[in-house]
């Protein structure tokens, strides 16, 4: 009755083995390009503190946190790091 199991979760194991090698390549490279696009627009932002008033330079500083390796790109990692998780579970039932 094991082994029906380990043969059903084999193919799980694949696709989200291959699902995290693809996630994991996205995220480090969208990554390096948000980065340096956040440093573009957090720039553009100071510009527009003493340009266009407050409120648009604060709007700008949000954004460019969001697109920053502490915004949205953090939060890809972290489920990155379920789909992981998840795939190293399923290596350990079906090889332990």
């Amino acid at each position: 009755m094991r082994l029906i199991g380990k043969l059903l979760a084999l193919p799980f194991m694949l696709v989200t083995g291959i699902l995290y090698m693809v996630c994991k390549f996205w995220v480090v490279l969208s990554g390096a390009v948000l980065g340096i696009l956040s440093g573009i627009i957090f720039l553009a932002a100071l510009v527009l503190f003493f340009v266009a008033g407050f409120l648009p330079g604060l709007a700008w500083l949000m954004i460019a946190f969001l697109i920053s390796p502490y915004g949205l790109p953090l939060a890809a990692a972290w489920l990155v790091g379920i789909i992981g998780g998840a795939n190293s579970a399923l290596k350990d039932f079906i090889f332990g």
